[in-house]
């Protein structure tokens, strides 16, 4: 059985990095330039334009609008002498800032068949030397974070862009390798534990100390009650059990919306999972093979994972609870860097929670809304998250294809809770008081 734990102590102070050396924020800039052209090399033209789906966007686009978001935001409104690459691309590649005028409709970006991939980089080339022009003189320290919430955006978009590659990719019959990875090894998930938390009046949110998104703000008091999380995320082992009992036909275990939704789309398994063999086969990036049953369950929904919870007895946590329960923990595990671009199991020698950063992205009961006193970016950038803040869920942790540099334990994505091509799977919590805990 595992000890209650007490409160454990706030995340250790990074204060930006940028304000001790004004240099190392446009080597960051550079460095995330250069991933992801990276991240883009292994695509073709045709690759990078096609759109799968509504909610994904071609290649092609997050490159554009990575660098639309700095020649918008930063180098028309803060150097003179910068001039547009080409006037139309404020059109083609503005997402949804309605401060910056009109343009093309989400759904139909697959249809930007011009510029090609080669103008795209051309135009990254051109304003990334306006970076370098406009560096000469040290911005000031409002254009410095607008600099770094670029960095950021950008980050989020490579996560995006494989994402929706890895959508795309399943759509094709040949089912096409990204980049070779990791080798299924087909063991038996670990057993999962347990710990415990005494809760209490405890504080969330990002400090002003470092950089988080302005939904990460301000740090504030909330009271958890004593609670329970497990020590793993679940697994796809877990999952299959979830399937052979019924998981996706029994409607008592689902909230009405997710219940229509499994219906009327026809779920009977994760997304990309297909029956093949006597077993379960998925889609990774680096292409088609069996489930691997020791690695975390990915690629479900909000509805999925509360129907999962219910069937096990258990909850899923809130977003205050995993926040507690992350602080003070190495922000290490699984992510872009390891370079294995897929969830893989947890550690069997590690000591109390594990997978906690990286993996998959953790869905929380909680919904996406803002914190008391929350303030939005000034400017154009208020649009970044607090537009959003309707209908969608709160996932935490990061996944398999996130940049290290994007997590700490105050980072909240968004998504709806039908939303599934995402790196997204859970954790299972539980009341202490509970007797089934």
């Amino acid at each position: 059985m595992s000890t209650l734990r007490r409160d454990r102590a706030p995340e250790q102070s990074r204060q930006n990095f940028w304000r001790q050396d004004p240099h190392e924020l446009l080597l960051f800039f550079r460095a995330v330039r250069a991933k992801s052209r990276d991240l883009a090399a292994p695509l073709s033209d045709a690759d990078a334009t096609v759109q799968s789906m509504p909610d994904a966007s071609p290649t092609k686009w997050h490159l554009a609008h990575a660098s639309w978001f700095f020649e918008k935001l930063v180098l028309e409104p803060h150097a003179p002498d910068y001039r547009a690459f080409n006037p139309s691309y404020s059109f083609l590649f503005n997402s949804y800032y309605e401060a910056l005028g009109s343009r093309q409709p989400r759904p139909l970006r697959g249809l930007i068949t011009r510029p090609t991939l080669e103008e795209i980089l051309a135009y990254r080339a051109h304003v990334d030397a306006g970076m370098e022009n406009f560096w000469r003189r040290p911005p000031s320290a409002r254009v410095m974070n607008l600099l770094e919430l670029g960095c950021h955006h950008e980050q989020q978009h490579q996560e995006l862009l494989l994402t929706d590659i890895l959508h795309l990719f399943a759509q094709n019959p040949l089912g096409p390798v990204y980049r070779h990875g990791s080798v299924i090894d087909g063991l038996a998930p670990a057993p999962a534990s347990g710990v415990n938390y005494a809760g209490g009046l405890v504080e969330i949110g990002a400090g002003p100390e470092r950089f988080a998104f302005d939904c990460e703000r301000p740090r504030h008091r909330v009271f958890v009650a004593p609670f329970r999380l497990a020590d793993r995320l679940v697994s796809n082992a877990e999952w299959v059990d979830f399937i052979a009992d019924g998981g996706y036909r029994r409607p008592l275990l689902w909230l009405s919306e997710g219940w229509a939704r499994c219906c009327a789309d026809a779920w009977t398994a994760p997304n990309y999972w297909e029956k093949r063999d006597g077993g379960y086969w998925t889609m990774i990036l680096s292409g088609r093979g069996p489930v691997d049953p020791a690695a975390p369950v990915v690629h479900i929904s909000y509805f999925e994972a509360d129907a999962f919870a219910r069937w096990a007895n258990r909850r899923l946590p809130t977003e205050s609870e995993w926040e507690l329960a992350a602080a003070g923990l190495p922000q290490t595990g699984n992510m872009l860097e390891s370079g294995r671009l897929c969830p893989t199991a947890a550690s069997m020698t590690q000591k109390g929670l594990r997978q906690m950063f990286g993996d998959v992205w953790e869905w929380t009961s909680s919904a996406f809304a803002p914190y008391p006193g929350f303030r939005p970016t000034e400017g154009a950038a208020s649009e970044y998250n607090g537009k959003f803040m309707c209908g969608q869920f709160v996932l935490r942790g990061g996944s398999c294809v996130t940049p290290d540099s994007s997590l700490r334990a105050s980072a909240r994505n968004f998504f709806p809770p039908h939303a599934r091509w995402q790196f997204s799977g859970l954790r299972l919590a539980g009341d202490i008081d509970d007797a089934r805990n």
